[in-house]
C-alpha cells in the first residue's frame, strides 16, 4: 500500500476541507430554498399541486387569444369576424364595434389603427377612444386597432383596412410598439417584421407561421424552474415576470426598431398619397411614463423621433403627452389609466385631443 507523503497530506488537507465547507453551505441553501418553498406553498394553497407556472401562463394567453384572434399570412392574427364576449365584440369585418352608425354620418369613415390602446383592452366597446371619436365628430369610426401589434403590425394593418375607402386614418403607437418591430415572436404569436435593406425595407417571415403551442416554446430553466412557486412568487413581487412567461423571439438588436420604424412612415406616406386619405398619426403612452422619470425620458426620445419622421414625411402629428401630463382630475395622469391600459377617462380624453386634430385638418 502506498502512503502519502507529508508533504502531500499537509497540502491536501486544506483543500479536503474547503471543499467540506463549501459543500455544507450549498446544501444548507438548498435544504433553506426547498424549506421556503414547501412553506410558500402550504402558506397559498399550492402544496397538492405542482404546475409548471409558466407553461400555463402561457397555454391560458394562447387560449384567450386563440379564441378572439385567427392567424392571418401577412399580419401575424387579426380579431375574429362575430366574435363576442363580455364587453368586446366584433363586427364582421373583424373591427371592435364602436356603437350604432351615426344617421347623418360621411359616407367615408374614419379609420383608427394601433395596438391595444386603440383596440381598447380593459374597456367595453363604447369606452375605447374611437367609439368616443365616433360619438363626438359624429363620423362613423372604424376600430383595426389589435393588441399586441408592433408598429410594423399597425402600417400594415392600415394598408389591409384601407379597402374601406376612410377619408381619414390616425395611426396610434405607443413607443413600445417601435421596440416590437425588432421581434419575430411578441407574447407567443409569430409576426411579420421588417429588414433594413440599403435605404428601404424588406418584409420578413411571410406568410406567418401560426402561433405555436406553448408547450414547445419552454426553454430549460422554464422546463425545470418553473415549477418552482417560490421563483414565481418572487419574480411576480419583483415585477420580472415579462420576461420569463412572455414567448419572445428578438430578431434585431435593441435600438434598431427606431431606424425601423421611422422608415416604416415612407409606406403611411405612399398609403397617404394612394387612398387621398388623410393620416394622423398618433402617440400614446402607457401608465408607466407617470411613474418612472428615467422611463419617461426614454419614452419621450422614442416617441418624439417617430413622430419628427412622420412629419418630415408630410403627415400630420398629435402627440397626446402634454395634454395627459396637464390633467388635474384624480390621481393625476395615473387616473386615467386601469392596470396597464387607458379607463374611459383616458380614451374620451384622447378622443377629445383626435376630434380636435381633424378639426384643425378640415380648415
Amino acid at each position: 500500500m502506498t502512503v502519502p507523503s507529508p508533504a502531500f497530506s499537509d497540502r491536501s488537507r486544506p483543500r479536503i476541507g474547503f471543499l467540506s465547507r463549501a459543500g455544507l453551505v450549498v446544501a444548507s441553501i438548498v435544504v433553506s430554498l426547498g424549506l421556503l418553498e414547501l412553506g410558500l406553498r402550504a402558506w397559498n394553497g399550492y402544496l397538492g399541486t405542482w404546475p409548471n407556472f409558466v407553461r400555463d401562463a402561457r397555454t391560458v394567453l394562447t387560449q384567450r387569444e386563440k379564441s378572439r384572434f385567427l392567424d392571418d399570412p401577412i399580419l401575424g392574427y387579426v380579431p375574429r369576424p362575430n366574435y363576442s364576449a363580455k364587453g368586446v365584440s366584433f363586427d364582421a369585418d373583424g373591427f371592435r364595434r364602436t356603437g350604432d352608425a351615426p344617421t347623418t354620418s360621411d359616407d367615408a369613415p374614419i379609420l383608427a389603427v394601433g395596438d391595444s390602446y386603440t383596440y381598447g383592452d380593459e374597456v367595453t366597446d363604447l369606452e375605447t377612444w374611437p367609439a368616443h371619436l365616433q360619438a363626438l365628430t359624429g363620423r362613423r369610426v372604424l376600430n383595426a386597432g389589435v393588441s399586441g401589434y408592433g408598429f410594423d403590425q399597425t402600417v400594415l394593418r392600415a394598408e389591409a383596412a384601407s379597402a374601406h375607402h376612410p377619408s381619414t386614418i390616425v395611426v396610434s403607437f405607443i413607443a413600445d410598439d417601435v421596440r416590437r418591430t425588432e421581434m419575430r415572436r411578441q407574447w407567443g404569436a409569430e409576426k411579420p417584421y421588417f429588414d433594413l435593406q440599403g435605404s428601404g425595407l424588406v418584409l420578413r417571415n411571410v406568410p406567418v407561421p401560426p402561433r405555436p403551442d406553448p408547450r414547445t416554446t419552454l426553454n430549460f430553466w422554464q422546463r425545470t424552474l418553473g415549477y418552482s412557486y417560490l421563483v414565481d412568487f418572487t419574480l411576480r413581487r419583483l415585477g420580472l415576470l415579462y420576461g420569463w412567461f412572455g414567448d419572445h423571439i428578438r430578431v434585431h438588436p435593441a435600438g434598431e426598431g427606431e431606424q425601423i420604424a421611422c422608415r416604416l412612415t415612407v409606406r403611411l406616406q405612399k398609403l397617404q398619397r394612394i387612398t387621398d386619405a388623410q393620416v394622423l398619426v398618433l402617440a400614446q403612452y402607457d401608465p408607466v411614463v407617470w411613474q418612472d422619470r428615467q422611463f419617461a425620458a426614454e419614452q419621450r426620445r422614442i416617441t418624439r423621433a417617430l413622430l419628427a419622421c412622420a412629419r418630415h414625411r408630410g403627415l400630420d402629428v398629435l402627440d397626446t403627452f402634454d395634454a395627459l401630463a396637464a390633467w388635474s382630475g384624480k390621481g393625476g395622469p395615473s387616473g386615467l389609466y386601469g392596470q396597464w391600459h387607458m379607463n374611459d377617462r383616458g380614451n374620451a380624453l384622447t378622443a377629445k385631443l383626435v376630434a380636435a386634430a381633424l378639426e384643425r385638418q378640415d380648415h
